[in-house]
């Protein structure tokens, strides 16, 4: 919304709308308001990193209104609480003559802010004249964004415009040309490389989310193919599938398995294939008292040296470690990448709160065999600490993610290598599938648009969007 205001201030009833002044204290006197509303419309969740910015750049979206300086501005409205945390002091909110900065806004799909401000004229007008503004430039884009990643502007509008009423017209001419075309065709023809029969996924519980929303929509697309998702750990995942393709002889089962990370030795007809990239975050309960640690901290504390929250300068509560099973790859992961190759001990609890068994000494440790298991005992557990796949981890609201090392969790900080929890996701079939199977269709779903979408709305990122694309790691 861009509207000017000239009449209501010289109005006798214009009230506190004439004490409007600009910051040097002169009154405004061609004065507009202008009511921004940017709201993240597209289907995959944006983070700080995700602007097409320069990295130190605090600003992530710039609005320039020519002829006009900025009077003051005030964030009226955010979707979400912890949205307010982006607007502080040294956030990059701002403005200067009359350009307003707007920072970098981690939004999740359907998140939105408004920011109300007060312009007025760099040249008023003579006897009270209505000023036409020049529109407003908007300057911003996403990184990696569906489409051309660009902002889409909108304005609010009274009546119908000419333009509207044409799009009504040139949309039931097509619904009516549909609707004949769909009387005269032969609707049971499949879609474009749709195939059918009985498909399972294996494997991954982080990369799991990922797997029924993918399976679903290619359903709907292509309603004679029927998937079943039995989620367990990337370990079991591969050693079933190759034995499940040892069983059958000779040709491809009709499975997948997936894992984060690469297989173990041992399977030579179990080919892989990158999808994505998987990253990982540490959680911990809100009575910890902390959200940042560093790698050698994290190493102190599976070693069971740090034994309550206070050695790192948190609350006085005890630390308790939750962990996954042996075979999942999510364990591996942390394993690898933050203990060194380092085991994790076994555990000492089934509770995660007493020790289980005579002469149980030491930090609790406990594990359990699901992402989604985890994370709720580690919200439910005071003191306890776990890890997670990113994106299971951000959705929910009863437990907190940490920083390692200071740095977030993002794409651009691990392809820097600034960030290490993460791990390349594949898909493994025995044997290669024939290309008109429903293995290999699914296969390329999931690296076409469609897919790369899906994997992106859950906080993963296809190999595509890497720097090093073809290992599907960080340079």
């Amino acid at each position: 919304m861009d509207t000017t205001v000239t009449d209501l201030v010289h109005s006798e009833y214009a009230g506190a709308l004439q004490q409007l002044r600009l910051p040097d204290g002169r009154a405004l006197v061609d004065p507009s308001f202008v009511l921004l509303r940017v709201e993240n419309n597209g289907v995959t969740d944006i983070d700080t990193g995700d602007y097409a910015r320069l990295d130190h750049d605090r600003v992530g979206i710039t609005v320039e209104f020519p002829g006009r300086k900025v009077a003051g501005l005030v964030v009226t409205e955010v979707s979400s609480d912890f949205l307010r945390d982006s607007f502080d002091r040294e956030s990059g909110l701002g403005f200067q003559d009359g350009v307003i900065s707007l920072p970098r806004v981690p939004m999740n799909r359907g998140a939105h802010y408004k920011v109300l401000a007060a312009l007025e004229s760099a040249d008023p007008p003579a006897n009270g004249a209505r000023t036409e503004f020049v529109a407003p430039r908007v300057s911003g884009g996403i990184k990696g964004g569906v489409g051309s990643g660009q902002i889409q502007e909108t304005r609010s509008r009274t009546g119908t415009s000419r333009a509207a009423v044409a799009m009504v017209l040139f949309l039931a001419a097509v619904i009516v040309a549909q609707l004949v075309v769909s009387l005269t065709k032969d609707t049971t023809a499949a879609p474009l490389d749709c195939a059918s029969g009985r498909l399972t996924l294996s494997g991954s519980t982080a990369f799991a989310p990922v797997l029924r929303e993918a399976s679903a929509a290619y359903h709907h697309t292509c309603p004679r193919a029927t998937f079943t998702v039995t989620a367990d750990t990337s370990g079991v995942g591969v050693d079933d599938l190759d034995a499940a393709g040892r069983r059958q002889g000779s040709g491809t089962p009709p499975v997948i398995a997936f894992s984060d990370g690469p297989k173990d030795a041992g399977h030579p007809r179990v080919l892989q294939r990158p999808m994505g990239f998987l990253l990982f975050t540490l959680v911990v309960n809100k009575d910890a008292g902390v959200q940042d640690l560093t790698s050698g901290d994290i190493r102190r504390i599976y070693a069971g040296k740090i034994t309550n929250w206070r050695q790192l300068g948190g609350d006085d509560v005890p630390v308790r470690l939750v962990s996954r099973d042996s075979g999942s790859g999510t364990r591996r992961a942390f394993e690898t990448r933050l203990l060194g190759g380092t085991l994790e001990p076994g555990e000492n609890s089934s509770d995660c709160r007493t020790p289980s068994g005579r002469g149980a000494t030491g930090v609790i440790r406990c594990r359990r065999g699901t992402t989604d298991a985890l994370l709720d005992t580690v919200a439910a557990t005071p003191g306890a600490l776990g890890y997670s796949e990113l994106g299971s981890a951000t959705a929910r609201h009863d437990l907190l993610t940490v920083r390692i090392n200071g740095q977030q969790a993002t794409l651009d900080a691990a392809d820097a290598d600034a960030y290490p929890f993460w791990a390349t996701e594949y898909a493994y079939t025995y044997g290669e599938p024939p290309a008109r199977s429903l293995t290999a269709s699914f296969l390329r779903y999931l690296t076409n648009e469609v897919g790369q979408d899906i994997i992106r709305s859950h906080g993963d990122r296809p190999c595509a969007d890497l720097t090093d694309a073809v290992a599907c790691g960080p340079s």
